[in-house]
């Protein structure tokens, strides 16, 4: 009994140490894989993406992402991670963050942004991605559900775990194609983003606007919410007008505004 009990007070005692308090959102999240794990493997998926995407070469629009992403960066609570702006030659309308920071847009994506602003929402919720560790919990999920994996030999040179842990990033099997992370870490992703952007300087209320257009460019062809890890366009548009208030307070004390910055 003794022993039982001791075992018992060890998985509580991991459970506690291994709960984290995500930024802005103020919620509670369970992940068992380190930081350092976390970053290395993030840089480990970046290199891979690099070497299957061709980058912009359109400076105007590199250096407008290199500058969004700055000035996001510094108003995270990550902010001295290695941080690096791509702009990929895509028809994608994709962008994605990394943990360890590195983050990549794809051309595509800036037609229907239009402005700096809206690349900023996108741009902050994929960094919100990275902040609020989801990443980290989802590999944490997968590994409390496959009892053949242990934290200490996760990597992407571990065949068995490499798909782990690309689908963990948010990174497919096709790189530069994202999977959704879950419709929770979706809605937190966009709440924190908000807060990024609105701190940066640009104009939180052009995320709606961000969404709306983009919802009409899919014309319908988006699958019903309950079979998608995503939230619906209406339910995403409805919880950022709910969530816009605080970034606009955080917009106004904003000591340099760039409204919706330049255009495209």
């Amino acid at each position: 009994m003794k022993t039982k009990l001791k075992i018992a007070l060890l998985v509580l005692f991991a459970f506690f140490a291994a709960c984290v308090t995500t930024p802005e959102s103020g919620k509670q999240a369970f992940i068992m894989v380190s930081p350092s794990q976390e970053v290395t493997m993030g840089k480990q998926a970046f290199e891979e993406i690099q070497q299957k995407e061709k980058e912009s070469e359109d400076k105007r629009l590199v250096g407008i992402t290199q500058r969004v992403g700055e000035r996001l960066a510094v108003h995270t609570d990550m902010p001295d991670l290695e941080w690096e702006f791509k702009l990929f030659e895509s028809d994608q309308m994709n962008a994605f963050a990394l943990p360890g920071g590195k983050t990549a847009a794809y051309t595509g994506l800036l037609k229907v942004c239009e402005n700096e602003a809206a690349l900023a929402a996108v741009m902050g919720h994929e960094i919100a991605h990275v902040t609020a560790r989801h990443g980290a919990q989802r590999m944490t999920q997968q590994m409390v559900l496959s009892t053949a994996m242990a934290a200490a030999s996760i990597s992407l040179a571990n065949k068995d775990s490499r798909a782990l842990i690309l689908g963990a990033l948010g990174i497919g099997a096709t790189y530069g194609i994202q999977l959704p992370f879950s419709r929770d870490n979706e809605a937190e992703a966009d709440q924190i983003g908000l807060i990024y952007m609105a701190r940066a300087g640009y104009d939180p209320s052009e995320a709606v606007r961000f969404w709306s257009r983009f919802s009409e460019m899919k014309q319908g062809g988006q699958p019903p919410e309950f079979l998608s890890t995503h939230p619906a366009d209406a339910t995403r548009i409805a919880n950022l007008k709910r969530y816009l208030p605080r970034a606009m307070a955080e917009y106004k004390n904003a000591k340099t505004k760039y409204g919706l910055g330049e255009t495209f």
